[in-house]
């Protein structure tokens, strides 16, 4: 089975909408872009990495993350999408990392989610004001950290100074 498959069974199984193909880029790169990722034309092959430095991603319409965002946390529009998640394959692992703004408690939120055979799983939550930063973070045993303003963090709950950007990147 075509491992880029995965991807698109995530993106069906919550309803998130793909533009384009499946593409392959640098880890690093790809988990350090804030904007949207270029889309890859569905007329070529799916894209399989061609080392264990590089993603497989979707790209992802952001508005369409809203629906995923109202069914898994039961309470429409409390989220709204700020900017382009990342759904990709990483070294065999499945991930989606989504940015939102939490209108209930007037924050930023970033979630990130594994995705394994018993299904999904958070293994980041960090919510980011300019004041402050509060985290949730289990990427202990993951190639993964959370940066909050060059700070990496992988693992553990607290708070650290605020924030305007939270990253998901390589540790």
């Amino acid at each position: 089975m075509n491992k880029n498959n995965l991807l698109r069974n995530i993106l069906i199984g919550t309803g998130v909408a793909a533009v384009g193909g499946i593409g392959t880029k640098l880890a690093v790169d790809y988990l350090r872009n804030r904007d949207q990722e270029e889309v890859v034309d569905e007329s070529q092959e799916e894209a399989q990495p061609t080392s264990a430095q590089e993603v497989a991603y979707a790209t992802v319409a952001t508005d369409s993350v809203q629906s995923f965002l109202d069914a898994s946390f039961g309470d429409a529009g409390r989220y709204t999408p700020t900017r382009p998640p990342k759904v990709f394959e990483y070294q065999g692992q499945q991930y989606m990392v989504i940015w939102a703004y939490d209108n209930q408690k007037d924050k930023n939120q970033m979630l990130a989610f594994a995705y394994t055979d018993e299904g999904r799983k958070m293994i980041a939550s960090v919510g980011y004001t300019a004041n402050n930063t509060d985290y949730n973070v289990n990427l202990g045993n993951s190639p993964f950290c959370v940066d909050v303003n060059g700070e990496q963090i992988t693992s553990g709950q607290g708070e650290t100074s605020g924030a305007e950007e939270v990253d998901f990147v390589l540790a």
